[in-house]
């Protein structure tokens, strides 16, 4: 009897380190996602920035 709820509680806490896991690779794959986007808008914020400085008329 010990035995069974023991390995339901090791199963029960497997499935929460795989949900963690799961989860912080979501939370990764988020955070890769807006540090991308922020590298773009300063990409385009550079070029217009050197756009504006280069010109003359």
């Amino acid at each position: 009897m010990m035995k069974m709820m023991m390995g339901s509680n090791d199963t029960s806490s497997a499935s929460k380190e795989s949900n963690s896991k799961r989860s912080s690779k979501a939370t990764c794959r988020r955070l890769g996602g807006y540090l991308r986007q922020q590298k773009g808008r300063l990409y385009i914020i550079r070029r217009c920035v050197v756009m504006l400085l280069c010109w003359h008329d």
